[in-house]
């Protein structure tokens, strides 16, 4: 994180001054193979395309990046919109430090979850994983466990019926699963590392919730209270064998209180018109609907200058 931040501020320091069409801004993501890298990358592009000089910053997760974030070191970030709110209010695994100078840029698509086994398994069902080896501990993103959790809930589970196998992030928790250490791991559809995975073992097993009743998800949201059930369609990613139900939430880019009205709008401008060059970067951004940017902005407030899109847009 020292090297992102040295960077990052040498980055921004040498970039002061210039408008915003040839601006030069970063956007904070997490490392290589996770979706908010491929998320992060997918909006660069969009940015690029619409005249902004957009390069991305990678870090373990958005753990490391969001302080930055909110002190001004770098324009922009990606992240789920309950971390940013947690953020905030210093909830959570944040302790009581607050990150008030969060602002909301944009919804993105929203973030399905799985957790991922071998298709040649027989483990069918999360109520199956009881006993066995999962991963755990996730020491670097702290967003993890609780939607671990809520996955768990929807069977009735807590994370004491696995065998806990603590690894840092979830790129390292695929990691641990490929190399035989544990029969599964959590991460989003879409990222490049469960293809990976996919090809690595010969084919995986996205299972779904175990209830996706009202009552589940409420047990779900007692974890992750942003997290809302959706379907997949059966051959859409890798592992869904079946039309399948999973834990979803949205996910944002999100920005700080001193940063440009003139970047942020065309920052907002950008992604709003280049839904096409997203969606080349990284397919998953199929799901991503322009007229949806203006969401539930959650507990911190949107930035001044994606309001001004937003209304010059009619997105109210």
């Amino acid at each position: 994180m020292k090297t992102l931040l040295t960077a990052a501020a040498v980055f921004l320091s040498a970039t002061l001054g210039t408008s915003a069409s040839a601006q030069n801004v970063g956007i904070a993501t997490s490392n290589p193979g996770s979706l908010f890298h491929n998320i992060g990358t997918a909006v660069a592009n969009a940015a690029n395309a619409a005249g902004l000089n957009t390069t991305i910053q990678p870090a373990t997760s958005p753990n490391q990046f969001i302080p930055f974030i909110d002190q001004g070191g770098i324009e922009f970030g990606v992240a789920n919109l309950q971390e940013v709110d947690y953020a905030v209010t210093g909830d959570a695994w944040w302790e009581g430090r607050t990150n008030p100078n969060l602002r909301v840029v944009a919804h993105l698509m929203p973030l399905v979850e799985a957790i991922f086994v071998r298709a040649d398994s027989d483990i069918m069902k999360v109520s199956d994983l009881k006993g066995q080896p999962m991963t755990d501990g996730y020491t670097a993103q702290n967003t993890i466990l609780p939607q671990l959790s809520a996955f768990y809930a929807t069977a009735g589970m807590t994370r004491d019926d696995v065998q806990k196998i603590s690894v840092a992030s979830v790129v390292a928790g695929a990691d641990a699963f490929m190399a035989g250490d544990t029969v599964g791991f959590i991460f989003a559809h879409g990222a490049g590392k469960v293809r990976e995975a996919d090809a690595a073992v010969g084919g995986l097993r996205a299972l779904g919730v175990e209830d996706d009743g009202d009552a589940a998800l409420a047990a779900a949201r007692e974890h992750w209270p942003t997290a809302f059930f959706t379907t997949l369609p059966a051959g859409s990613m890798p592992g869904v064998l079946e039309d399948t139900v999973y834990i979803a939430f949205p996910q944002v880019i999100f920005t700080h209180a001193g940063a440009s009205d003139d970047v942020v709008y065309a920052m907002t401008k950008a992604i709003h018109e280049n839904a096409q060059v997203m969606i080349d970067t990284f397919p998953p951004f199929r799901a991503f609907k322009p007229a949806d940017m203006k969401g539930e902005q959650g507990v911190a407030e949107y930035h001044p200058g994606a309001l001004r899109f937003f209304e010059e847009a009619g997105l109210n």
